[in-house]
């Protein structure tokens, strides 16, 4: 259902009715003359090269990125005076000593809240979670990111944000989806509207899709689109998996005619059994240990084996802590059928058995910041919200979506804009 707009007479941005007085009063400066431009936006339109190039013609496109930037509000979350990650670190550390753990090294929390979001802006909370690590962590992406504001935005600024991303190009095919409109609405966005609008600022988003087999067809395709197929990939444990390149793939989990019931349930935790295919690199003494995968559930285990593989990335580096390590690898978007969460780690636990334990270290945007704290403050109850075993992942098919580091080129942009992913088979 959309609210009530209107359309400022200045830069014909479509904006709430009530809002519309407060959004024209920005163009005026103290001289009463129309300002079309912020200061950070002012004879700029984002390049692939994270920089900025001046036009003699301002551009309609460009009106609206200067009017989007000072019209944009900061997106409110419950600030953790020693950060989540630190929390869950030494929440970590105090488990048994046989356990390992690779975190991300940072992300704010952002909650869905009453009357506002429930039940439908689980993926816009996520991408607020993503985009608080990239602006923390990388410079040059906080350059690039939401016209040089400095902060996130909050939801109807990031629909904004998404309905340029769509009207520059990127990923025409799922923008055809939500006929080129989501501003004031409570449509469920997914992994490719995330990929969509971190690619616009020139940012190496990534998507990957988990799934059987037999639903192919499925990932791949959407209405309009094409498929083409790369050479055979090897997974971990040898196996060949394709990695189709697909053609603006759009959220293939979400059933839009459906209400989304379980975006503000919590899933259930409890410690899983079955471990990941393949190679868990244990670091004793700098050695890498490989475990062999026979006699071991594979199915879900190549989702974890995917998330231990891509945190423990050489860029891992450890601090004074025994059993964590942090990684420079941003949170991964976390997609499946109804729900979006961001994943912030990964704990491997060696068992009498032989058989390694592994929990993804998950952050629900259906979850209240204030709990989280407090249960990792007091460290009680913190492994019900965080901790997801192997057996949790229940459903069939996943999509993961993160953001490799640098700044697209120019002519990189122009590939971006074709949204497509590496499917891995369950």
């Amino acid at each position: 259902m959309n609210m009530d707009s209107s359309t400022c007479p200045f830069c014909h941005l479509s904006v709430p009715s009530s809002e519309l007085q407060w959004h024209a009063n920005t163009h005026f400066d103290d001289d009463d003359e129309p300002n079309y431009r912020s200061p950070a936006a002012s004879n700029l339109l984002f390049d692939g090269g994270g920089e900025v190039r001046g036009r003699d013609v301002v551009s309609k496109m460009e009106e609206e990125i200067s009017c989007l930037v000072d019209w944009q509000r900061r997106g409110e979350f419950h600030k953790v005076e020693r950060g989540l990650m630190a929390l869950l670190r030494d929440c970590l550390e105090s488990e048994a000593e046989n356990s390992r753990s690779i975190l991300t090294c940072y992300v704010d929390h952002f909650q869905s809240l009453e009357f506002q979001d429930v039940g439908w802006g689980c993926g816009w909370r996520n991408i607020q979670m993503l985009s608080s690590h990239l602006m923390t962590q990388r410079p040059e992406a906080r350059e690039t990111m939401f016209g040089r504001s400095g902060f996130v935005p909050d939801i109807p600024s990031l629909q904004r944000w998404l309905e340029i991303a769509w009207e520059r190009g990127f990923d025409a095919a799922g923008a055809d989806q939500f006929n080129h409109a989501v501003y004031g609405s409570k449509k469920w966005i997914g992994a490719t509207e995330c990929a969509a609008l971190l690619r616009s600022f020139g940012l190496r988003a990534r998507v990957v899709d988990f799934g059987p087999k037999e639903s192919d067809e499925l990932y791949l395709s959407v209405p309009g689109s094409s498929v083409g197929v790369k050479e055979p990939v090897k997974s971990n444990d040898g196996r060949k998996r394709k990695a189709p390149n697909t053609y603006g793939p759009m959220d293939r989990y979400l059933s839009r005619g459906v209400a989304q019931t379980s975006c503000s349930q919590d899933a259930k935790s409890c410690p899983s059994l079955v471990r990941i295919g393949d190679a868990m690199d244990k670091e004793s003494s700098g050695n890498r240990v490989l475990y062999s995968t026979e006699k071991l559930n594979e199915g879900h285990q190549v989702l974890m084996d995917f998330v231990w593989n891509y945190f423990s990335h050489k860029n891992t580096v450890q601090f004074d802590h025994k059993h964590v390590h942090i990684s420079e690898k941003t949170p991964l978007y976390f997609q499946h059928d109804g729900h979006s969460r961001t994943i912030v780690g990964i704990q491997v636990k060696h068992q009498r058995s032989g058989i390694p334990q592994y929990n993804l270290m998950v952050l629900d945007p259906s979850h209240r910041t204030g709990a989280l704290e407090r249960s990792l403050t007091e460290k009680v109850g913190w492994q019900k919200l965080l901790k997801r075993g192997v057996h949790t992942l229940k459903k069939q098919q996943y999509q993961l979506c993160y953001v490799d580091p640098g700044i697209a080129s120019e002519e990189e942009m122009e590939k971006l804009k074709t949204i497509d992913s590496v499917f891995l088979e369950f």
